[in-house]
């Protein structure tokens, strides 16, 4: 494109880029194996007007968030090279560009006609969309959430428990986004680790097996009797027959022989790892962790050039937990994940927020040199590393194999 047809989609975008913005479709791919297509949309964040693009490579999807003057540059971008198409629509119209294969381009805007219907961020009717977008609607009573008393019996939120019900929904939508990678035709395994109480195992089971008709077989898996006592108990209650619980530790379980899908929530410290460590080589598709008291690093970080930082022991523990993650996140990428790190929930509900995200991509990243060099930077050795990458660490300090005869 040349610089004034650049600036005719530019003008195009600007006319529907608010609030009042349905959606943005780019499809009809130069090269389908890299995005088949990106679709945006408007969202409020924090209060803040963005947009949301989902990108479709191959059968994953992938998100980013976006300002305005972020979103335009990555259509203009994506329109000059990547897609020959670009369909708007909007309270206040809609508008068709086009980009021939010899790059010439057509620009149809249609404006609604009357009374513009502008929404500019902020505003209560963004808002009120945005609320529903609840994928567990507040007024529609379900069950398990009526017993694990986050709803009542005619649907209204608790709001005392208002936090766990965005939670959920939270989750619930990082399931919306990997359901691309998940089989329709064949059963699927998921194995939660440390499931707890299980608001999220069953909202899980709920959202696959009852809502998208998903076939699965959700595994949860904890240390406390009594907790699994009780969710088995309500599981049978729901009629929920693919559901099961079982009590063991992430280290040694061995109930099954694969995974489809690998879910951690919150375990302490280093079973984040070992739970990690299951799903790689069950060959997981889909890896969802949410990691939790991370104290390993702190006890070995030793650097001469951090000292002056890592004294103070607050900071000392945040960083040790954010090198933990992302660590993680690179072992994972090396062992052929497509790993992402994402804020889970605001840090005003809980300072657990970060997910690891990571998509079985099968080509591995060629990162191990750089893993190497930060371990070696802090003077570290992460269990994860032991676990799914030991020949990055210096042999030495590996623990010795038992002797075969």
């Amino acid at each position: 494109m040349n610089q004034e047809e650049l600036r005719d989609v530019e003008r195009a975008l600007n006319l529907f880029m608010d609030g009042s913005l349905e959606r943005i479709l780019l499809s009809n791919p130069v090269d389908k194996d890299v995005m088949a297509k990106s679709r945006l949309r408007p969202l409020l964040l924090k209060g803040e007007l963005v947009f949301q693009a989902e990108e479709q490579v191959g059968k994953q999807a992938f998100h980013r968030n976006m300002n305005k003057e972020e979103a335009v540059d990555y259509i203009k971008a994506l329109l000059d090279g990547s897609f020959r198409q670009a369909e708007i629509a909007s309270a206040n119209g809609s508008a068709l560009i086009l980009v021939s294969k010899k790059g010439k381009v057509t620009v149809k805007v249609k404006r609604s006609s009357g009374r513009p219907a502008r929404i500019q961020a902020g505003t209560a009717a963004l808002s009120h969309n945005r609320k529903k977008q609840y994928i567990l609607e507040e007024g529609k009573p379900v069950p398990f959430l009526v017993d694990l008393g986050v709803m009542t019996k005619e649907g209204k939120i608790v709001s005392s428990r208002y936090d766990k019900y965005r939670q959920i929904n939270r989750f619930l939508e990082f399931i919306e986004d990997i359901l691309p990678n998940l089989d329709q035709t064949e059963e699927t395994t998921i194995i939660d680790f440390g499931c707890g109480k299980s608001y999220l195992t069953f909202a899980m089971y709920y959202y696959l097996k009852v809502l998208k008709e998903y076939p699965v077989h959700i595994i949860g898996l904890d240390l406390k009797q009594d907790v699994i006592d009780h969710c088995s108990s309500l599981g049978r209650q729901y009629g929920y027959d693919r559901l099961d619980f079982y009590h063991g530790d992430i280290a040694s379980y061995q109930g099954v022989d694969h995974a489809d899908m690998v879910v951690t929530l919150h375990a302490c410290d280093t079973a984040t790892d070992y739970a990690l460590e299951k799903a790689v080589d069950w060959g997981a598709k889909v890896i969802l962790s949410v990691p939790c008291c991370q104290h390993e690093l702190a006890k070995q970080m030793e650097n001469d050039l951090m000292k002056p930082v890592l004294q103070y022991g607050l900071i000392r523990e945040r960083m040790a937990a954010l090198y933990t993650d992302a660590i993680r996140g690179q072992v994972l990428e090396y062992r052929g994940y497509r790993t992402q790190i994402l804020e889970f929930i605001d840090m005003e509900h809980t300072p657990k927020n970060i997910l690891i995200r990571a998509i079985l991509q099968g080509k591995k990243k060629d990162n191990g040199s750089r893993i190497r060099e930060l371990t070696g930077f802090m003077g570290v050795e992460p269990t994860i590393v032991k676990l799914l990458a030991p020949e990055l660490l210096d042999p030495e300090l590996l623990p010795p194999k038992p002797l075969v005869p």
